[in-house]
């Protein structure tokens, strides 16, 4: 009887042996299916991945040329502003040296005039009191002053 009773055990063993293996096998294979479905995903999102970087760089490429654009527009731009303002600021340094330099002339004018006034006034002062000094000598008498 022993025996027959380690046959049943040994049996009831098998089966719970076998139930584990099947146990396993199916999770292996959720496992795999699983692991399909995440590389299949992965997969995709890789795609997607690229597809973005690619849509990126083209977008950076037409970025880059508009900034590009812009940037050479406005340098002429403001090339064209800075030589005509210059232009404008030589022509008023111009005007305004040319009637600094009338101002300068007509003063010059009317201070060598004036000049020539007072020393011509000066002159004949001198000569009225050079004439009252030779009046007064010659009339030491009458006009003696005193200390």
């Amino acid at each position: 009887m022993e025996k027959e009773h380690l046959e049943i055990i040994l049996e009831d063993i098998k089966e719970k042996f076998d139930l584990v293996l099947e146990g396993h096998e199916v999770l292996r294979e959720e496992i795999r299916e699983t692991r399909q479905e995440f590389n299949e995903k992965l997969d995709l999102v890789n795609f997607k991945v690229d597809t973005l970087n690619t849509k990126i760089d083209g977008v950076d490429a037409k970025f880059t040329k508009k900034i590009d654009g812009v940037d050479t527009r406005l340098s002429t731009k403001i090339d064209e502003v800075d030589a005509k303002l210059t232009k404008k600021i030589d022509g008023v340094d111009t005007r305004l040296s040319t009637k600094i330099d009338e101002v300068d002339a007509k003063l010059t004018k009317k201070i060598d005039d004036v000049e020539a006034h007072l020393s011509n006034k000066i002159d004949a002062v001198a000569v009225d009191l050079s004439a009252h000094r030779a009046d007064t000598e010659a009339h030491r008498t009458i006009y003696k002053v005193k200390e």
